[in-house]
Formats: structure tokens, sequence, C-alpha cells
């Protein structure tokens, strides 16, 4: 029985599938690659499809014995998601939707969905709990809200277990340097910093200085992407053995704004890097950052890169192999 990884081409998803493959699992990648890349598969069978192909989706569970699911698959722009909703709503809902029914018909039930801190109401409440108030900001976290409901409405009619792992701002690269963050339309911070590092780009846009935080720019917490895949193993083990479902958030529960990102990637680079202030993105909230309480309690899962300048260092690596 293989665990099913769909968008394991993707950057979370790649270094989820090489930590699976470490821990002996059978995997198998589900990938559209419009965002991920064949290259970022590094073990298990890549299968290229898509979840809005629903016959594509029924056809495939039948021909594959699947245990469990790991879903990522999904748009994740904030700022294109509130330019483009009918594109967010179709893709992470509709093409969600599809996966549960193929699991449904071809008796899968466990599923670990990638949510997103961007569900939690925009607050100065620092660390965010699970239970906070859930009220998102933008088109994309009301998608991975709209998810997590479905989830637990086909828990209760007793159709699936799920664990719902919530990421604050997934960072960094392998330490091996063999995979990476790389997104086909870059919209994150610490690579879009260090492609200016690299002369990939003239300067960084910081959207907004006048927020009610420390520099007047955004606070976020950075967690290590393969601190992350290292959680999604943590969580498979617990769905198996015990098959409760939950949701956990996943960060570092520090939060460093955009200009100590920026600040920290000077010192790790040893490179210039300019900047520039322009207007304020539709949907960005000031504060977010994660307690990890709950999963260090109940997976035993915490962060084993907790610096800051560790994170970009491990990025900062890949971006120059890749250059």
């Amino acid at each position: 029985m293989a665990v099913l990884v769909t968008g394991g081409a993707g950057y979370i998803g790649s270094h989820t599938v090489l930590e699976l493959i470490k821990n002996g699992e059978d995997v198998i990648v589900l990938d559209n690659l419009e965002n991920g890349y064949k290259d970022f598969v590094l073990g298990g069978k890549l299968v290229v499809g898509d979840l809005r192909d629903i016959r594509f989706l029924e056809s495939f569970f039948k021909n594959n014995k699947i245990e469990a699911v790991i879903h990522f698959a999904a748009y994740t722009s904030v700022e294109e998601s509130m330019k483009d909703p009918i594109k967010y709503y179709e893709n992470n809902v509709v093409g969600t939707i599809n996966l549960l029914k193929a699991m449904i018909n071809n008796n899968v039930r466990k599923i670990i969905f990638s949510s997103t801190a961007a569900v939690y109401e925009a607050t100065k409440n620092v660390p965010l709990l699970e239970t906070d108030i859930l009220l998102p900001h933008n088109v994309y976290g009301k998608t991975k809200l709209d998810i997590e409901n479905i989830l637990e409405s086909l828990r209760v009619a007793k159709y699936i277990d799920y664990i719902v792992l919530r990421y604050f701002n997934a960072s960094g690269a392998d330490k091996s340097g063999i995979i990476g963050e790389a997104h086909k339309n870059e919209t994150h911070l610490i690579p879009l910093v260090l492609q200016v590092a690299l002369g990939k780009r003239d300067k960084i846009y910081i959207y907004g200085d006048d927020y009610d935080t420390n520099d007047g720019t955004c606070i976020r917490d950075y967690i290590h992407v393969s601190d992350l895949a290292q959680a999604h193993v943590k969580a498979l083990s617990k769905l198996r053995i015990d098959g409760v479902s939950d949701i956990y958030n996943l960060g570092n529960g520090k939060g460093f704004s955009v200009k100590e990102v920026i600040e920290m990637a000077k010192i790790i680079t040893k490179m210039p890097i300019r900047q520039e202030i322009s207007s304020k993105r539709e949907g960005d909230v000031p504060y977010l950052v994660a307690s990890y309480k709950k999963a260090k309690e109940e997976l035993g899962w915490e962060p084993k890169y907790k610096n800051l300048g560790d994170i970009i260092e491990t990025a900062w690596n890949w971006h120059k192999k890749m250059r």
C-alpha cells in the first residue's frame, strides 16, 4: 500500500516525499507539473495528472493501492487569489472535493491536509493557538478553511480521518542542497531576497512599511521546509496508530519582520540587497506567529531549525548552486 502525495513535485511536497522515502514508505506522487518539477521528485513513482479531472482520479485510484493521502496540491499566492478568486476556488476547493470523492469511492480513509496560517483572524495575538478565531482575510485562506470544514463534515459522517497541518512561512532548503524552493512565479520573501543577492533581480519590494509592528513591516514565522516534512511523517504515524482527526500549527514560535529577514540575508550572503517601499498588498496582515505546543505534545514534533540565519543559509546554499 502506497502513500499518495498530491503536489509532490512542488516545494514542500518534494521535501516531504524525500522524508517519506528515507522512512521506507512506498510513495506515489500525483502532480500536474503546472508549478512542480519532475527533477524534484527524488523517489517513488510520479504520475502526471490533475485533481480537477474526476474521471482521471477515479481511474487512478482503481489502478493503485493507496493507504493514505498527503494533500499539497493547491494554488498558494495570496495576491493572485484576490485578483482571480474563481481560479482558486476551482483548483483548491473543487480539486480537493474531487480527490475526496475518489478516496471515499475507493475506501481510502486517511488524509493529511496542507493548510495555512492564513485561516486565522488578523490579530496581535502572539503566538496563535489552534483554537484562535478563524477569519481569513484573503481568498487563498478562505479556500483552505473551506476544505478544513469539508474534512470535518466528512469525519462526522464517518467517511474519513484527517490531520490538518496549518503551516506558517515555509522556507529554506534540504541540507543536502539537492532540492530547494523554486516557484515558477516567485512570490515568497526569502527566495526573492536571495535572487537580488545573486543579481537576478534589481531590488526587493517591501509591501508596506506602516503596519503596527516594530519596524512597520509585516511579521511572519519562518519554518524550515525539512521540519515541515518531518511533521507530515509524524502526522501519518498518528493517523495509523489512533485514527483521531485533529489540527496542528507548524511554526517556529517566533516572528521576524520583512526588514529583519532582509538584514539577515545580507549577513548570510555578504551581498548588498537593494530594497524599495511599495504599496500594501490586499490580503496581507501584520502578524502571523505560531504556537507549536500542541504539535510538540501530541505529535512529538518540534522544529530543529530555530535560527533564522540557519534557515536562510540552507536556502542560500541551494540558490547559489542553481544560479
